[in-house]
């Protein structure tokens, strides 16, 4: 396997370790990183899930009430996304197919991250436009969805290029 390998990126990277030991520890270093966002991603589904049962949801109005709808259909694939690698992992476990775990939960994680913060956004603009009006709410989802391109695009994406040109 060498560096450009996309299904093992870091192979070459000065570790003596055997496929299955690499396989092992990105199963492992996956799951760490889904504990994380799945904490998050349940708070803030149900934080949306609430929202309809307040006194004050009545008076959305009906831009409002689809942006909700929206995000809670977002929040939700969040939520089962985050839990997708932990029922393959159920599925495939003790079939030697770790590989395969490894491949689809990186690819499952992306896919998660990208429903959060299109869910953060969407949250954003909500809450903005509820309190303060709908152009509040533009600049709130504009702003969000720049912190998000910036934070989980643009510097992840700087620092993989510093690191392959070194």
């Amino acid at each position: 396997m060498t560096r450009d390998n996309p299904l093992y990126p870091d192979a070459g990277d000065g570790r003596d370790e055997s496929v299955n030991e690499r396989d092992d520890r990105q199963w492992l270093e996956i799951l760490q990183e889904l504990r994380v966002i799945q904490t998050g991603t349940q708070v803030l589904t149900g934080f949306l899930l609430t929202l309809a049962f307040q006194p004050r949801f009545a008076d959305l109005s009906p831009s409002q009430v689809t942006i909700y709808l929206a995000l809670v259909v977002v929040a939700v694939i969040a939520t089962i996304l985050a839990l997708a690698p932990v029922a393959l992992h159920r599925t495939l476990f003790r079939l030697g197919a770790k590989a395969s775990i490894v491949r689809i939960g990186n690819r499952v994680l992306i896919a998660t991250i990208a429903a959060v913060g299109l869910t953060l956004v969407g949250t954003a603009v909500l809450i903005f436009d509820v309190v303060a009006g709908q152009m509040a709410g533009l600049v709130a989802g504009v702003g969000a969805l720049v912190a998000v391109i910036v934070a989980w695009l643009v510097m992840p994406t700087a620092a993989r290029i510093r690191h392959d040109s070194d």
